[in-house]
């Protein structure tokens, strides 16, 4: 009976349809503006992650109407899954998509859902698209960059600037941890790149966006623009880095023996320092990568400001819901590791504002745990279109109309088959595929330095927990195998 009864509180905590329910309504059939940030974590200023972040146009959005939701967590904490996961409605451990080498078209039980932009097309919508939103793939006709979810796509491509000079090494002059030794993925590399602003890839995107904001749409729209940055490499115009003078910059804390209390159940600790903590502490350049992250977030929301400034001149202002979101934390020295992954609260965590005309008010936050997977549904719901009953997530409506509405639903994050964290207001907990756990107690400690998932006196909430973790984990899906075509004979 009791396994029954958990099973049952699981379903209807983290995989619970859609739900009808809507406190307040946006005024007729709403546009949608869906801006993505890549690898972005709570440094803005409306979320108080770092007080040295500059960016006043993602503070601007929450001060004229924007909703901040301080306790926001993604599905995954890499970029392909989730996406994949919140787009399509199917979270990872149903669809088998776990990490960015598997593509969501490749999975059985994603390979034909309607993502939220087909879905939104399919109910009289026009969806429109430019920059990162879905995880790009190789495919027998080239990059595949989800043009296949909207009713326009178009890509964009950098004009009149470049990189820093990385012919002798990385632009920050910091040479491997161990030589000889190559980086697998984006480097840990920063720098100015050459040209101003317009040159670059994420404000074409933002120009983009803005210039589509001039026409004149026979259907409500909807409007995903992806921007990059800070992913990295961190390559943006030097002004952004002369906003941060070095010797101004505070570096986050962290502890050398932070990792030293998470054990396998044979005893042995489960994670070790990064190597790119490593290299950047044995050249001492903590203070240069934490500016040069602060410089590339404050690039992405100077091109989320033009966005966002072509809205409020045009006359799609008062009836466009606005919704900005990360894919994903980051570390910067948390956790002796920077990068992404893992299931701790800087890689679980993300920035979520939405705005919607009419009914949310300036300056509001809600301390509510709510998850990307919920904007499907919310969207759906806000929106007046037919409830879709086979995603996951709930509509957080309800949320704009009193974000101090009891709302106890714990969240989930998956990285990885078989390893789960769930996510309450006060705790996480961590359970791995080889039955290493974690527990921390938000209350006395946020930064999850004490892991309290051995102490007799936390069994009881440790269970608790536990129980809200998945019973299935779908097998991986095929990995992306498919090369970059040789060059054809024209």
């Amino acid at each position: 009976m009791r396994k029954k009864l958990a099973i049952a509180v699981l379903l209807a905590l983290i995989f619970a349809p859609t739900t009808a329910v809507l406190a307040a309504k946006p005024p007729k059939s709403p546009n949608v503006l869906f801006i993505a940030i890549d690898d972005l974590n709570d440094w803005i200023g409306c979320f108080g992650g770092n007080d040295q972040a500059i960016t006043p146009n993602m503070d601007r959005l929450a001060e004229t109407g924007g909703m901040v939701f301080s306790r926001a967590y993604c599905p995954a904490t890499v970029c392909c899954p989730s996406r994949s996961a919140l787009m399509t409605g199917i979270l990872p451990s149903d669809s088998g998509v776990y990490g960015n080498s598997q593509n969501l078209k490749n999975a059985p039980r994603t390979k034909d859902a309607l993502t939220i932009t087909q879905y939104f097309s399919k109910h009289g919508y026009f969806s429109l698209s430019c920059g990162k939103i879905f995880h790009k793939h190789m495919t027998a006709e080239g990059l595949d960059e989800g043009q296949w979810a909207y009713n326009e796509w178009s890509p964009t491509s950098s004009r009149g600037s470049g990189g820093p000079d990385t012919s002798n090494g990385p632009a920050n002059r910091m040479p491997p941890l161990n030589p000889g030794t190559r980086q697998s993925g984006s480097p840990l590399d920063w720098g100015s790149t050459t040209g101003d602003d317009e040159g670059t890839k994420d404000y074409q995107t933002a120009l983009w966006a803005a210039d589509k904001l001039k026409h004149r749409f026979d259907k409500p729209f909807f409007m995903a623009v992806g921007i990059s940055r800070p992913h990295l490499p961190w390559y943006v115009p030097q002004k952004y880095f002369d906003m941060y003078p070095l010797e101004d910059i505070k570096v986050p804390e962290f502890h050398e023996d932070d990792l030293e209390d998470i054990k396998t159940p044979d005893g042995k600790v489960k994670f070790q320092a990064s190597n790119d903590f490593l290299r950047v502490k044995k050249y001492g350049r903590f203070k240069e990568a934490t500016r040069a992250y602060l410089a590339c977030v404050s690039y992405a929301d100077d091109c989320v400001g033009v966005i966002l400034d072509a809205l409020a001149k045009s006359k799609y202002a008062d009836n466009t819901i606005v919704v900005v979101w990360g894919d994903h934390g980051w570390f910067l020295g948390e956790k002796l590791k920077y990068r992404k992954t893992h299931l701790w609260e800087e890689s679980a965590r993300v920035p979520l504002i939405i705005k919607v005309p009419d009914v949310t008010e300036p300056g509001e936050t809600c301390s509510r745990v709510v998850n990307l997977m919920d904007l499907y549904p919310t969207l759906v719901d806000l929106c007046n279109l037919p409830k879709k009953n086979d995603i996951s997530g709930r509509s957080i409506a309800p949320l704009f109309a009193n974000p101090q509405t009891v709302w106890n639903y714990p969240t989930l994050t998956t990285m990885g088959r078989g390893n789960h964290s769930i996510r309450s207001e006060r705790w996480r907990y961590n359970r791995y595929a080889d039955g290493t756990e974690e527990l921390y107690d938000h209350d006395s400690d946020p930064m999850e330095w004490t892991n309290l998932a051995n102490k007799p006196e936390h069994q009881r909430i440790k269970k608790r927990m536990a129980v809200l973790t998945p019973t299935y984990d779908a097998p991986e899906s095929p990995k992306n195998t498919v090369e970059k075509p040789k060059n054809r004979a024209k």
